[in-house]
């Protein structure tokens, strides 16, 4: 097998040191490197991203626009980990699992943008539903999100192993309190809703992991939970993204069930009146680097799946 050219622009975030570290078990990819003192330097930088067969820019918003700027070879598969293309005219959204077209989409694109951790789950949970007409688009909702604080990237990462940290960091604690998450706009434009959801993110003192709930009156759906696990055994069966049911022992949900593991469970909760939507995953598996692994391997025609951990 002809061996592919990857490159990792930001290998040093945490998004980029998970698509490395999974690369490096590989034998079908050539990792390009540039030596440390030579990481920020545009020019050897855009040598690598034209020389690769994938590029991935895990960089921030601004520096992920002004690196894809730079790709001119016609064969560099392009796959943006930040929030700077995800609605952009010409760039494939990254959720192959979403219907057929999604997944044709990612096969054939030179410029794929990679869905944002917390969007990931309200999207896997609300689009199949609008789609099939079970949520109508002007639908307003709620959501919530308990992530690990790797989700914050080095920063936060430190904050929360540091000796002597606060006392507050033992807690969860809420955030995106002006509703003005960077997400909320995929969120919307992808599921097709009218309106954004009320969104409250929330991190915890655990380091990977990711829970998403939407709850609803039975009022809001046309037709019952039933009917809302049937379309996701029908549109999630794996290897990625699988439909099940069932909570963990004794009724609860852990955030942490996914850490680790590059997939995603998609669930339904509740009663006649009150129906909770759940997706758990690893906010740096399917949320991040392990949604960016999967993309890069449709564009190369390969299994979906293929060196990702389940």
């Amino acid at each position: 097998m002809l061996m592919k050219r990857v490159f990792v622009d930001g290998s040093a975030g945490t998004t980029g040191l998970r698509i490395v570290e999974r690369l490096q078990c590989r034998d079908d990819v050539l990792l390009l490197t540039l030596p440390e003192e030579k990481r920020k330097d545009q020019e050897e930088r855009q040598e690598m991203l034209n020389a690769a067969d994938a590029a991935f820019l895990c960089l921030p918003d601004a520096a992920a626009a002004e690196a894809a700027a730079l790709v001119t070879a016609s064969h560099t598969v392009v796959l943006d980990t930040s929030t700077a293309h995800r609605t952009a005219p010409g760039w494939v959204y990254g959720f192959p699992e979403l219907s057929a077209r999604h997944r044709q989409a990612v096969c054939g694109a030179k410029r794929i943008a990679v869905p944002g951790c917390h969007a990931s789950g309200f999207i896997a949970l609300v689009y199949p539903l609008v789609a099939q007409g079970l949520l109508p688009k002007d639908a307003l909702l709620t959501c919530f999100s308990l992530t690990g604080y790797s989700g914050g990237g080095k920063k936060m990462i430190a904050d929360y192993e540091a000796p002597g940290r606060p006392v507050l960091y033992d807690a969860p604690r809420q955030y995106g309190l002006g509703q003005q998450h960077k997400h909320l706009k995929e969120m919307t434009a992808v599921t097709g809703l009218a309106a954004e959801p009320v969104f409250c993110p929330v991190v915890a003192n655990f380091k990977c992991g990711m829970e998403m709930t939407v709850p609803l009156f039975a009022s809001q759906v046309k037709g019952t939970a039933a009917d809302i696990a049937a379309v996701y055994a029908a549109a999630y069966t794996g290897p990625v993204v699988t439909a099940v049911t069932g909570g963990d022992e004794e009724g609860f949900l852990s955030a942490a069930a996914m850490a680790g593991k590059d997939g995603m469970t998609v669930s339904v909760f509740g009663n006649e009146e009150r129906i909770l939507l759940t997706a758990r995953y690893d906010n740096l598996g399917k949320g991040a680097s392990g949604a960016a692994l999967e993309c890069m391997n449709l564009a190369f025609g390969w299994e979906a799946a293929k060196g990702l951990i389940l």
